[in-house]
């Protein structure tokens, strides 16, 4: 143990550094596992959690037998495989094109205006999207009459139109920041490696193509995999604030649905019950990170374990 504790001395800034996440991680991450085991009994506020009855897989089974379950299951997978499929090359291909630029100042002028959307606050985009898309007082209706000569079709209660929304405002909003990572692997790519595939003719597309690309690659895979663990967490806030009454049947996800039934039904609210679901929810993501981390590693050497 002395020994354990006098190799780590040296790096104790490094540690102290880790701390606060760590202190994060254990109060809000793993301290309220402890309450999953509501998901298998009554709950009942006033018996608390030892002396409500167990249940055993009643609401398990009582979510999947659900008339919602189809639906939201549905959305929220359709939806987050969109998202996926539309928002995760965006922030490879800026980073890669943002690498090419040669101007260091223009560079950081672009990096800080595609960086500010991200920390506009959800209900702030919310509200933008609900301005700009207005169909009589927005842009777009303002458009639609001066090209089409009529009032367009409200967006926000159309049903096919609501995916469409949801994720490209998710991958304006996102796209800058989440190429951070992206441009911080390409600045490890050597420049003799460049110089060496110049040297041997190669132009600029094809050093990004057979240079570039490759060196970033393992930290695309370790991206796609995370990705593919939050295949079912779809953002509750965005979904909530841009939910109605015309629009949901394709707007209701389990996060909104966990929401509804754990606190929004007042007198009603069935905690036991949403606490399987957002069981269920992890457990699904669980499986998938597993799989695509199970893929990944038999087709390249690149997983997280």
């Amino acid at each position: 143990m002395k020994r354990f504790f006098q190799r780590r001395l040296p790096y104790w800034q490094m540690y102290l550094f880790m701390l606060l996440p760590a202190v994060y991680i254990i109060t809000f991450a793993y301290v309220p596992m402890a309450g999953l085991r509501i998901a298998f009994q009554e709950f009942n506020i006033t018996a608390g959690m030892n002396g409500s009855p167990w249940v055993g897989l009643y609401y398990f089974k009582h979510f999947l037998k659900a008339y919602q379950f189809k639906n939201v299951l549905y959305n929220t997978l359709s939806i987050q495989l969109y998202g996926l499929c539309a928002g995760f090359p965006f922030p490879i291909l800026f980073a890669i094109a943002l690498n090419s630029v040669r101007s260091v100042r223009y560079r950081k002028f672009v990096q800080t205006v595609t960086y500010m959307p991200y920390f506009i606050s959800m209900v702030v985009m919310v509200s933008m999207l609900m301005q700009v898309f207005n169909p009589l007082t927005g842009i777009y209706g303002a458009i639609s009459r001066a090209l089409f000569g009529a009032t367009p079709m409200d967006l926000f209660g159309s049903t096919s139109a609501y995916p469409h929304l949801y994720v490209w405002s998710g991958v304006w909003k996102n796209f800058g920041y989440d190429s951070i990572i992206y441009i911080a692997a390409l600045t490890a790519v050597s420049p003799s490696l460049h110089e060496a595939a110049m040297i041997d003719g190669a132009n600029r597309f094809q050093r990004v193509l057979h240079v570039d690309i490759p060196t970033i690659m393992p930290t695309v895979v370790i991206m796609l995999i995370l990705s593919a663990g939050r295949i079912m967490s779809m953002g509750f806030e965005k979904s909530y604030l841009m939910q109605n009454s015309l629009n949901l049947s394709k707007s209701e996800v389990i996060a909104t649905f966990i929401y509804k039934k754990g606190l929004g039904s007042g007198s009603s609210n069935d905690y036991s019950y949403a606490t399987a679901i957002g069981m269920f929810n992890s457990l699904v993501n669980t499986i998938m990170i597993v799989l695509v981390n199970t893929i990944a590693r038999r087709i390249g050497e690149t997983s997280l374990w």
